[in-house]
């Protein structure tokens, strides 16, 4: 290890679950350890050490094993008080994340967290406030921003290829299957009321973050939400009710940084079958060109190339729609031009903010506006209106 180097200790909680294991872990920490760290702009090397933490200890010595990592514990309690830990990664379920969070921020550790930051908004403000007067480094993943078709759709949004925005629709979801004749690929907790399920609680978080890193503020939502599916088939093959929603239909109001409104529509649903390219796709329309972007493509049709159609129902319609749209190339940062994995992105830039002493940009702050328009997402659908969003203020 040179002058230059430093290692960053970080305690990993919830890598046995599937997006903490295989995002986080894997193609994130493991990923950045491998290519031999992160350069910091001011040329320092930053070197990670993960500490596997957890409840079940045969399944972090396995991967621990398979990974040739050294350190393992199922005394979280112990590891949160290490002088030599510097950050606490937080992927367990809902319902345990504010807690675990609380206890890493009061012992002094930088916290980097998946999302809802928290079971309800007083809780998600709580955590922000205070990281913010204990002077941690606070971080959210905010994975969606990254993903390459989004990168290219902000890209758009930057050079001002839309003109002035007028709208911004998003259709997410597929069949999520019941358990009956096919196993469910979801957990039963996703469709459990008491469990923390719900749609909307789990992806209007992302939502909220994915608004506002392509268009700008929320201002107000409508939304209608369903149980389609009452009854599911659990881990263990039983039968039981699912009353949390499996979908929710929803409109937003958001501003640009111009002053422009745009309306923007998100559909949301585990009981809905894909006819589209990927599983969830953004169109963003504007005077000047319009894009639709999933997880890695992102095409585009400028004002120039666009259509005259002309409704008729008594003649076939001449164009092929399709074939007007432009593929928008990566231009990644990768040695083949393609956009690196978002999840580890975005933790090398935690990382470096982290050796910085930098606030992130995606903190616990941005992290409450989530849960915020969740919480506001839900009462609409009760109250069957508008709401406003009012603004979040963290005091330091």
């Amino acid at each position: 290890m040179t002058q230059t180097d430093r290692t960053i200790r970080i305690a990993m909680n919830g890598v046995t679950g599937r997006m903490g294991y295989r995002q986080h872990l894997v193609r994130s920490i493991l990923a950045i350890r491998d290519q031999g760290g992160v350069t910091a702009p001011d040329g320092t090397t930053i070197q990670v050490e993960p500490i596997l933490v957890g409840r079940n200890e045969a399944k972090l010595r396995h991967i621990a094993q398979t990974h040739g990592l050294e350190e393992i514990s199922t005394d979280i309690d112990t590891v949160m008080t290490r002088d030599d830990v510097d950050v606490y990664f937080e992927a367990q379920t809902t319902s345990r994340r504010h807690q675990a969070l609380r206890q890493a921020i009061e012992a002094g550790k930088h916290v980097y967290t998946e999302k809802p930051t928290a079971g309800t908004l007083d809780q998600a403000i709580e955590l922000a406030t205070l990281a913010r007067r204990r002077g941690i480094i606070d971080g959210v993943v905010h994975d969606k921003l990254y993903l390459p078709g989004l990168v290219k759709l902000r890209r758009l949004v930057d050079m001002g290829f839309f003109g002035r925005i007028l709208s911004m629709r998003g259709e997410f979801g597929y069949w999520a299957w019941e358990g009956t004749d096919i196993p469910a690929q979801r957990p039963s907790w996703n469709y459990r009321k008491t469990s923390g399920g719900s749609i909307t609680t789990d992806m209007f978080p992302h939502w909220s973050y994915v608004i506002e890193g392509l268009i700008g503020p929320i201002h107000d939502v409508y939304s209608q939400t369903a149980t389609h599916i009452s009854e599911r088939v659990d881990e263990a093959g039983k039968i039981y009710t699912a009353d949390a929603d499996d979908a929710a239909y929803a409109i937003f109001n958001a501003t640009t940084s111009s002053g422009d409104p745009v309306v923007v529509q998100m559909n949301s649903s585990w009981d809905t079958r894909v006819f589209r390219e990927e599983l969830v796709e953004f169109q963003i329309d504007g005077t000047a060109g319009s894009a639709v972007a999933g997880l890695f493509e992102c095409l585009c049709q400028p004002r120039g190339v666009t259509p005259r159609p002309t409704w008729n129902p008594d003649l076939p319609d001449i164009h092929d729609y399709m074939s007007m749209w432009q593929r928008v190339p990566s231009n990644g940062t990768a040695p083949d031009g393609s956009i690196e994995n978002g999840f580890k992105t975005q933790w090398e830039e935690y990382l470096i903010d982290v050796a910085a002493g930098s606030r992130h940009r995606f903190d616990l702050a941005s992290g409450a506006r989530g849960v915020q328009l969740a919480q506001l997402g839900l009462l609409s659908a009760e109250q069957g209106r508008r709401i406003n969003v009012p603004e979040i203020t963290v005091e330091a």
